[in-house]
């Protein structure tokens, strides 16, 4: 079985149409339509989906610190699973590593930090 078997080809045809369409899309239904696309063109969507769950946790969840960390851990994870080679990539992840340590200081969460920032400093020593 290929790994185009669990793919909901259906679902990939209205994200791109969402994506394609004239007007604005609201930052949830783009986290939505860019998580599908994620899982057929992780090249082209990941880096899109990173930046806009942060988007979707600072303008939809500011005031739900839970959901607004946890957008924000998908965002990281997001970042970590863009191919090594690409170019941003260092730089995305650094960028959703200061803004999930960033979250996690705001929720007083100081016992996850020194993860975070061994990473940003692994990342940053790449």
């Amino acid at each position: 079985m290929t790994s185009t078997a669990h793919i909901n080809h259906d679902a990939v045809l209205r994200a791109r149409v969402a994506l394609l369409g004239s007007q604005t899309l609201p930052v949830r239904q783009e986290v939505a339509a860019y998580r599908v696309l994620a899982q057929v063109s992780p090249l082209a969507y990941l880096p899109l989906l990173t930046v806009a769950l942060y988007e979707y946790s600072r303008q939809d969840f500011a005031h739900d610190h839970d959901t607004a960390l946890a957008l924000r851990a998908e965002a990281v994870a997001a970042a970590r699973r863009m191919y090594t080679a690409e170019p941003e990539r260092a730089d995305l992840l650094l960028t959703a590593l200061r803004r999930y340590k960033k979250q996690l200081v705001l929720m007083g969460r100081q016992e996850e930090l020194g993860a975070v920032e061994r990473e940003m400093a692994q990342v940053a020593a790449r």
